[in-house]
């Protein structure tokens, strides 16, 4: 990865585009587009679930500037290898989008034109949702180079019926009752084998550590920047604290493993045998889905967001989702950035609100209030999120570190003692 970061920032900094921090905002958008056609990579989700937001923009777009706008729909598959090799091309597409855990490795390469002077030219741009904004940030969250754009949040996703069978009439708002109502339903489940009350598989390292947020704060988890390097927080005694209470729930109530991830919960789910998982909220439509789910939950499933030490403080999320950028050897940045503006304005963020979490939190409620499935993801995008080190170094090799630390805690290890081994690992990456 760092070979790649030094040829793109190459290729970057012999750009023409004038994307530093001093350019006009006149220059770093355009609405010069007479005779001109601009190409914009996007995600086929968007094609599939909101293309009238899509078309909506580009006939906006066009109006305002003249320009022409070719979508070129992608797949998450390869998409990393194509951007590299767009990156480093003459002919770059003049906006993308991006996945959110992606951005950090192109920031730094200086391989995006950089918005910080137009940010406050983008709807909603202070209400932007915590994490998603941050993802398209500066290590330092001082300069913007990515447009939020929409969000996927975490929520536990339960039985109402096994909860009301065990006689919990309503959903817990905090761990108390959390742990409570799990107690009275594995208590009512204890006929069914490998039951668990609340599936919690040794590696999930997401839901472990949103609640060593939980406990630390959602600012600076796993790592804080110290200067130039990184410096863990995993061995702080309050994101210990909170690895402690994840630790405790999956002992008492999953049976998920300890070398298990959430791959298969929903799968498993399905099955009958598991009352409540912790996922994404799109996660309940692959539970009940009619080949590889159970349809016969359709009714039965409901979604809270994960209860925190008080009612109303939920339990952080880790925030998914994409943003958007404009390469910066785009040939048409400005009109890139400018339809970016468009397209993330109030208007068609409230057309995709209908789909999808949109990008500000001022707009989450039309989220909430186009399907009450959505209240709970709504709620928990809208709340303290948390997001990785927003470093280019943050790989894989960090996520196995965090994942063996969280297995051989499951196993029996003690929390603190195995999340210290596992900083040193992710230091290392972390830091080069």
């Amino acid at each position: 990865m760092a070979a790649i970061a030094t040829v793109l920032v190459a290729s970057a900094c012999s750009s023409s585009s004038s994307s530093d921090s001093g350019s006009k905002s006149s220059e770093v958008l355009s609405k010069d587009g007479k005779g001109k056609k601009i190409t914009v990579w996007l995600m086929d989700d968007a094609q599939k679930q909101w293309n009238d937001v899509v078309e909506a923009a580009k006939t906006q777009f066009k109006a305002e500037t003249g320009a022409d706008v070719e979508i070129q729909w992608q797949t998450w598959s390869n998409y990393t290898t194509k951007l590299d090799t767009a990156m480093l091309s003459d002919n770059a597409p003049d906006a993308i989008e991006i996945g959110n855990t992606q951005a950090a490795k192109y920031i730094d390469a200086e391989s995006f034109v950089d918005l910080t002077s137009v940010k406050s030219k983008f709807d909603n741009s202070d209400k932007w949702l915590d994490s998603l904004a941050a993802s398209g940030q500066s290590a330092d969250h001082s300069k913007t180079y990515a447009v939020p754009y929409y969000a996927g949040a975490r929520v536990m996703i339960y039985r109402k019926d096994l909860f009301e069978a065990a006689g919990v009439a309503q959903a817990p708002t905090t761990l108390a009752e959390l742990k409570d109502a799990l107690a009275k339903v594995k208590a009512a489940n204890a006929g069914t084998a490998n039951f668990s009350a609340l599936y919690l598989p040794g590696k999930n390292w997401y839901t472990a550590v949103s609640f060593g947020a939980g406990s630390f704060g959602v600012d600076n988890v796993i790592a804080k920047k110290d200067g130039e390097n990184w410096t863990s927080t995993l061995s702080d005694a309050k994101f210990v604290e909170g690895i402690s209470t994840w630790n405790d729930l999956q002992k008492q109530f999953s049976v998920g493993g300890t070398t298990a991830d959430e791959t298969d919960q929903d799968a498993l789910m399905a099955k009958g045998n598991i009352a409540a998982i912790i996922g994404n909220g799109w996660e309940v439509g692959s539970v009940i889905d009619e080949k590889n789910g159970n349809p016969a939950l359709k009714d039965k499933l409901a979604t809270i967001a994960l209860p925190g030490a008080a009612a109303g403080d939920p339990t952080p999320a880790f925030l998914g989702g994409s943003d958007l950028a404009v390469p910066a050897n785009a040939k048409n940045p400005g009109l890139g950035a400018t339809f970016l503006q468009i397209f993330t304005n109030t208007a068609q963020q409230t057309a995709l609100a209908k789909h999808a979490i949109p990008n500000a939190k001022n707009l989450v409620a039309a989220y909430k209030q186009a399907d009450p499935a959505n209240v709970a993801a709504g709620s928990a995008a809208e709340g303290k999120t948390w997001f990785i080190p927003n470093s280019p170094m943050w790989s894989g090799a960090n996520e196995t570190a965090l994942k063996n630390a969280l297995s051989a805690i499951a196993a029996g290890g003690d929390p603190a003692a195995e999340l210290k081994k596992a900083e040193a690992d992710v230091i290392k990456g972390l830091n080069g």
